[in-house]
């Protein structure tokens, strides 16, 4: 490839990536926004009616301890909130890093890792500061163990999901095929999030912030990333084609 070439396909590459970190860069402004809003109304006590209201319709009418919905249902969303839980994302990062590391895509490995530790640490530093009562407006269908804001659940499924769908994406020819699994993957965190509110484990704007919280951590660390290989891509290309 020419000089020429060369720089005219480094510029097209270049005004795509500029384009897509714009992008994430604005969403990542607007989630971590939209946390830090629902913080400050949470701490003025401006939630504490539309929070109770939302709870309580997953609820019965005539007993608020009876979650609505047949057995199985109740069931089906305590399985739905387990896939938020510690020890299922923990396995799937695992063995998706394990994978990442044997096919040669270790800095892939490392770049799910560090979103998820980082994430994690930042969820329980949260909950260490912010220390916020569970709901005791209804019984708890599922064991807690730490504070109420944010939603660890919400927050760390949405950004896992997200970091499994930013490494997916890379995958996909079609942008039909990288929104669907960028959909999808936003879906499954909803879903985790909602069945917290259901159980009673959670305020609605704890599950709230903790989607805003996870939307925003997984942008901050795909630019993290995307900027370091950005750099190193630069050097390589630079060396490769100097006209020294």
């Amino acid at each position: 490839m020419d000089n020429k070439a060369y720089h005219r396909r480094d510029a097209d590459g270049g005004s795509h990536s500029t384009c897509a970190r714009g992008v994430v860069l604005t969403i990542m402004i607007v989630s971590l926004s939209g946390f830090t809003v629902i913080w400050l109304l949470m701490a003025a006590g401006m939630t504490g009616s539309v929070d109770q209201k939302i709870l309580l319709m997953f609820r019965s009418a005539a007993d608020v301890t009876d979650p609505l919905g047949p057995t199985w249902f109740e069931e089906m969303m305590a399985e739905y909130s387990a896939l938020g839980g510690y020890a299922i994302l923990i396995m799937a990062v695992v063995i998706v890093c394990a994978g990442l590391v044997l096919t040669g895509h270790a800095r892939l490995g490392a770049f799910l890792v560090g979103a998820f530790a980082s994430g994690s640490a930042v969820s329980t530093l949260l909950k260490y500061v912010i220390e916020r009562a569970r709901p005791d407006l209804v019984g708890h269908l599922d064991r807690t163990f730490t504070a109420s804001f944010p939603s660890g659940h919400a927050m760390i499924s949405m950004l896992t999901f997200l970091t499994l769908a930013a490494l997916v994406i890379r995958l996909c020819s079609t942008r039909a095929l990288r929104v669907f699994v960028l959909v999808t993957a936003m879906s499954v965190a909803v879903l985790i999030g909602v069945s917290r509110i259901y159980l009673g484990v959670h305020w609605p704007s704890d599950v709230a912030a903790g989607w805003c919280l996870g939307i925003g951590w997984a942008c901050a660390c795909w630019l993290v990333a995307h900027n370091a290989e950005h750099h190193r891509n630069r050097r390589t290309d630079e060396l490769g084609h100097s006209n020294i």
